[in-house]
């Protein structure tokens, strides 16, 4: 059931955000208003990126956490520490659980998220969706870097929302931008970006799930490509399903 209090101030603080097309103004208000603290979850993406300067160069109160899924591509390596150094920030890795790996890879193989969906979700379950509750038990308000335009699945992405799986506020201060405005803005401010994008990739995720995309393919049609398109979304943008652990560790 979801939170009354928790909508209004999620519908409050999307309204505050829409007044300024500034990023930074948008930021700022989400300061103001949003509960603390602040977390913001980066993969080091296009957006994410823009956001990062955005955040750095107004020194807002707002935590920089990564989901180091042990699969991420060395470009997104590389990258991670270029920007600790370019931006003087400190980006908190949260790691998946030893253990929990470990059965996962028992259980369906080392490339067993190839096998079925239910095994790729166990996959993200365990390298991304258990990590982020870690990452996001303290917080007030989780930051992303959504588009309503990255996919079908994500069109109705808002401004700000109340997540009831985490109870928490959701901001997606870039859901209503372009590709092309990002890309506009990164290179306007001169953001470090991904060498990945250079080479096909328009999203950032773990290396053996994701690949360059072919022309004319939508931004998202190089995650879990053997997949069909209704089902490509990791959970984390999801409501948590009940059993989402089970196949991960029985």
């Amino acid at each position: 059931m979801a939170d009354p209090s928790g909508t209004e101030l999620a519908s409050k603080i999307a309204s505050a955000l829409a007044a300024p097309p500034d990023l930074g103004l948008r930021l700022r208000a989400l300061v103001e208003l949003a509960p603390h603290p602040a977390v913001f979850t980066t993969s080091f993406g296009l957006e994410d990126q823009i956001l990062t300067h955005a955040i750095a160069a107004s020194r807002l109160p707002i935590e920089f956490v990564t989901l180091d899924t042990g699969r991420l591509f060395q470009e997104t390596i590389s990258l991670w520490a270029r920007t600790e150094r370019s931006y003087g920030i400190a980006v908190r890795a949260i790691l998946p659980d030893a253990a929990r790996t470990q059965a996962l890879i028992t259980r369906w193989g080392v490339e067993g998220f190839k096998a079925s969906v239910e095994a790729r979700q166990a996959c993200c379950h365990v390298r991304k969706v258990a990590p982020l509750a870690l990452a996001l038990a303290n917080a007030g308000t989780w930051i992303t870097g959504l588009r309503a335009t990255q996919s079908r699945a994500r069109g109705q992405v808002m401004l700000a929302e109340w997540d009831e799986t985490h109870g928490l506020v959701k901001a997606n201060p870039l859901a209503d931008w372009s590709r092309e405005a990002a890309m506009a803005f990164a290179k306007d401010h001169d953001v470090p970006l991904n060498e990945l994008h250079a080479k096909g990739f328009a999203s950032m995720g773990c290396a053996p799930c994701t690949r360059a995309l072919a022309p004319g393919e939508p931004e998202r049609a190089g995650r879990w490509w053997w997949e069909e398109e209704g089902k490509k979304e990791c959970g984390l943008h999801l409501p948590a399903r009940p059993d989402a652990g089970i196949a991960a560790s029985a």
